[in-house]
C-alpha cells in the first residue's frame, strides 16, 4: 500500500513541468517565429497574387487555376480566398499607418488567420480599417476572432442600407457568389423582372430566381442589345421544358449562357423550329 502511494506521489511530481524563463534574445526569436506562423496565410496570398499577375505559371500551365490545383492542390476558391485576405492585410497596414508613428506601426494588431479577413472583403477599404479597429476594441485590445469580425461587419452593413442599383428590364450576368440556388448558373444572362430593397427577381433560361444585387454583374450591352436578350428570354420561357429531350434542353442551356447579344443563323433556325413545336 505504501509502495503504491509512493508511486502515485512520484507520478504527480513527474507530471509537474517547471517553466523556464527565456533570455531576451530567445524571447525575441520566439516572437519572430510566432509572427511568421501567424502571417503564413498573408505570405501565401501575396505570392499567389504575384504568380497570377506576372503569369509565372505559363511555362507549364495554360491557366492559373490549373497551375494552383496541380502545384498546391488549391481550389480556385481557396486561392481567391488567400489573395483577398492578403489584400485586406495590406489595406489595414496602409490605413492604420497613416495615423500612427513608426514605433506604433511595428506593434500593429493585424489578422493572424485568413478567416479573420474574409468578412472584411465585403467592405470598402476605408470601412475595412474602421471595422477591424472596432473588432479589436470589442476583443479587449487583442486580435479578434473571426466571429467578432463577422458581427461587426454585419452591423455596419445593416446600419448603412445600400440602395439596390438594379432596375426592371435590365440584363445582367449571374455571379454565383454564395447562392447555392445558382449552382451551375454562373455566366448566364439574367433579365431583371422585379427589384426589391435587397434582392431582385430575375428570369433565366430555365425559370425565375431570387438573387442579391451582388449576384448580378453588369453587361456592356446597349439598350437595343438588351432588348434582343429580353426577346430571347421571353421566347425560351414559353417553351415547355418538360416536353423536350435532353439534347434540346442542352441547346437552350447553351443559349442561356451566350456571351453575345445576338444569335447565329443556325441558332435562329433551331429556335424557330422549337417555337413552332414546343410553345406552351
Amino acid at each position: 500500500m505504501v509502495e503504491q502511494e509512493s508511486k502515485a506521489v512520484n507520478s504527480i511530481v513527474l507530471g509537474v513541468v517547471e517553466l523556464q524563463d527565456l533570455t531576451d534574445s530567445e524571447q525575441k526569436e520566439r516572437l519572430r517565429l510566432e509572427r511568421q506562423v501567424e502571417r503564413a496565410f498573408y505570405v501565401a496570398g501575396c505570392a499567389l497574387a504575384k504568380l497570377k499577375t506576372d503569369k509565372l505559371y505559363r511555362s507549364t500551365h495554360s491557366t492559373f487555376e490549373d497551375y494552383c490545383q496541380d502545384r498546391f492542390s488549391f481550389t480556385r476558391r481557396h486561392v481567391n480566398y488567400l489573395i483577398a485576405a492578403a489584400g485586406v492585410v495590406d489595406n489595414l497596414k496602409m490605413g492604420t499607418n497613416c495615423s500612427q508613428n513608426n514605433e506604433d506601426a511595428e506593434n500593429l494588431i493585424l489578422p493572424t488567420t485568413a478567416s479573420q479577413c474574409r468578412p472584411l472583403t465585403a467592405l470598402e477599404p476605408l470601412k475595412q480599417v474602421e471595422a477591424w479597429s472596432e473588432a479589436i476594441t470589442q476583443a479587449g485590445g487583442k486580435v479578434p476572432p473571426a466571429r467578432i469580425v463577422q458581427e461587426v461587419v454585419q452591423n455596419m452593413q445593416q446600419q448603412k442600407k445600400i440602395p439596390n442599383p438594379w432596375h426592371v428590364g435590365e440584363v445582367a450576368q449571374i455571379v454565383v457568389k454564395g447562392n447555392s440556388d445558382l449552382k451551375g448558373k454562373g455566366g448566364c444572362w439574367a433579365v431583371i423582372v422585379a427589384v426589391n430593397d435587397f434582392s431582385c427577381s430575375v428570369q433565366l433560361w430555365d425559370g425565375e430566381y431570387q438573387v442579391k444585387p451582388e449576384n448580378l454583374k453588369e453587361l456592356p450591352y446597349s439598350n437595343e442589345q438588351q432588348k434582343e436578350i429580353k426577346e430571347l428570354s421571353d421566347l425560351i420561357s414559353k417553351i415547355k421544358l418538360d416536353d423536350i429531350e435532353q439534347p434540346t434542353r442542352d441547346f437552350l442551356a447553351g443559349l442561356g449562357k451566350i456571351n453575345r447579344p445576338w444569335l447565329t443563323e443556325l441558332e435562329k433556325s433551331i429556335l424557330e423550329f422549337l417555337e413552332k413545336n414546343f410553345l406552351s
